[in-house]
């Protein structure tokens, strides 16, 4: 995903927030609706967080240092993982407390009355504008995956935690609207406070979602099953390599992908043409994936065992499907994942 794209949206959804924040502030002084203090504090959140998600994203570009020598790419996850915990706490906590204090003290509407509705009516279609806006953005680069699907396997946090707030903040803008007018037309307080808990809790399972999802971000995800793909063809379409006995790879930060493989190249003598292989391997790495600008190949020469290769019915095949496929590979050659060829060729020599 280019940030340009999650930036536009954020940008779209924090400028209706601090407008519906002031609305829905002002509704609820004139009023004393809880539905409305609840929304108030609900928009302020979602302002808030869309300010760290931008926050994030500027602190990610920052250069690689000695300290940090991948870079600060996955500072975008931590300040999504914060969104969630304000979400939680300012904004779904929040309206649980207002909605147990409406209930043990219910009272209707009694001025303004015609203020909460033309306040949440405005609501709704600047909120309308700042989702479609997510929506957009988000079918730029979701492709054929659902949305559920977008949501869960995303590696950039910015438009699936847009999206879910988005959504959140029209359910919740109904959710305020069905308690205010109940509470108008039967001029009982206890809707609105009905009102004020269904959008707690909506809140907290919105929270709860982005969290879990962060999460995973944050303890490090390998490339998509796609992307994993076009790496093994471009590793393989190199003459010289003539399998991978294993890789992997892990996401630095949305758009920055370390790939470690470890990759069989034909015996030569020269370190020129190993390096040359390398190099060529490597090009075509970048080409099949550009987001994949950590590269870090170990070459080795690799012998296959016919006797145990008979024994176990295995084809050595490329060693491309996946981890499993590494390990088999290891095991028929007869050798460590990383024992230096001068020993193997040592205890061959003796052997013999």
């Amino acid at each position: 995903m280019s940030a340009s794209g999650g930036n536009k949206a954020i940008i779209a959804a924090l400028a209706a927030n601090l407008g519906i924040a002031v609305t829905k502030f002002i509704a609820f002084l004139l009023t004393q609706s809880s539905s409305m203090l609840a929304e108030s504090i609900h928009s302020v959140a979602d302002s808030g967080n869309q300010g760290l998600l931008l926050l994030g994203g500027k602190r990610a570009r920052r250069s690689a240092t000695p300290q940090h020598p991948f870079g600060y790419g996955r500072e975008r996850y931590i300040y999504a993982f914060i969104v969630s915990i304000v979400l939680f706490s300012v904004g779904g906590l929040f309206a649980l407390y207002e909605a147990y204090h409406k209930w043990h003290d219910p009272h209707p509407i009694e001025s303004w009355k015609w203020v909460p509705v033309t306040v949440l009516v405005a609501a709704i279609i600047m909120e309308t504008f700042s989702f479609r806006t997510a929506i957009v953005e988000s079918n730029k680069v979701r492709g054929k995956a659902s949305w559920g699907t977008f949501v869960r396997k995303a590696k950039a946090p910015e438009l699936p935690v847009v999206l879910l707030e988005d959504l959140g903040a029209l359910v919740g803008l109904i959710f305020a609207l069905f308690g205010v007018g109940m509470t108008l037309i039967t001029d009982n307080g206890y809707w609105d406070a009905a009102g004020t808990a269904m959008i707690g809790v909506l809140l907290v399972i919105i929270a709860v979602i982005l969290a879990i999802e962060t999460k995973s971000l944050l303890l490090g995800e390998g490339a998509s099953a796609d992307d994993v793909t076009r790496i093994e063809r471009a590793i393989l379409a190199e003459p010289d390599i003539e399998r991978i006995i294993h890789m992997k790879t892990l996401h630095l930060g949305p758009e920055e992908l370390l790939v470690a493989a470890k990759i069989a190249v034909a015996p030569c003598e020269e370190a020129v043409e190993v390096a040359r292989t390398i190099d060529g391997a490597e090009s075509r790495i970048r080409e099949a994936v550009p987001i994949a600008r950590v590269i870090y190949l170990e070459p080795d020469v690799y012998r296959v065992d016919k006797a145990r290769t008979d024994d176990a019915g295995v084809d050595a095949g490329t060693g491309a499907a996946g981890a499993e496929a590494g390990r088999a590979d290891v095991v028929v050659g007869q050798r460590a994942e990383d024992e230096p060829l001068r020993d193997r060729a040592a205890a061959e020599s003796s052997g013999t």
